[in-house]
């Protein structure tokens, strides 16, 4: 939840959370350092729903905190929001838990390589399907260079760059024989 939305995101943050406690903690060590998050839910309440979101279900709060493997404390906790339309039911804590990784993989996969790499933010593409076709274009290239095994997309896209025939071969060399020929 992003402060775009400023009515929800004051309603959701002054919840009473730390009376609550965490209904889920995940700690990872990975990359010279260990990583904790704790992750709190409450339920909209049916009498008071969030503005907006009228069939919002959950209100959600994660704690990350991050440390040396020494345990020294580096920088200060992240806290984010978010809502979702799902019971508690339907989705427990934990669940929760993995949906929020799984979105947050994606957007460090996908949405900061368009952001940082392509510059998707600065594009002056804005009108008609333009932006679609841009978006899908920026796609189908970090995709192409994933199923190529590659993990560096900025390397891979100067690569193709400075030889037009590295990126027909990536688009084609991939492909099974019979593939192949429909290629050339």
């Amino acid at each position: 939840m992003k402060d775009n939305q400023p009515s929800l995101a004051k309603r959701v943050v002054d919840e009473p959370w730390m009376n609550r406690r965490a209904h889920a903690v995940e700690e990872d060590r990975a990359h010279g350092r260990i990583e904790k998050r704790s992750l709190r839910v409450r339920p909209v309440p049916v009498n008071a729903p969030l503005p907006g979101f009228p069939s919002a279900q959950q209100m959600i709060m994660v704690i990350r905190e991050r440390s040396t493997l020494q345990g020294e404390t580096i920088g200060k906790p992240e806290v984010a929001f978010a809502i979702t339309n799902l019971s508690r039911k339907d989705a427990r804590p934990r669940a929760l838990a993995r949906m929020l990784r799984d979105h947050w993989h994606i957007e460090n996969r996908l949405h900061y390589v368009r952001d940082v790499t392509y510059r998707e933010d600065l594009s002056r593409v804005r009108t008609g399907s333009g932006p679609r076709v841009m978006a899908s274009l920026r796609n189908l290239a970090i995709s192409v260079h994933r199923l190529h095994g590659e993990t560096n997309i900025a390397h891979a896209t100067r690569d193709c760059c400075q030889k037009s025939s590295r990126a027909f071969a990536r688009l084609c060399g991939g492909a099974r024989r019979s593939q192949q020929r429909a290629c050339a």
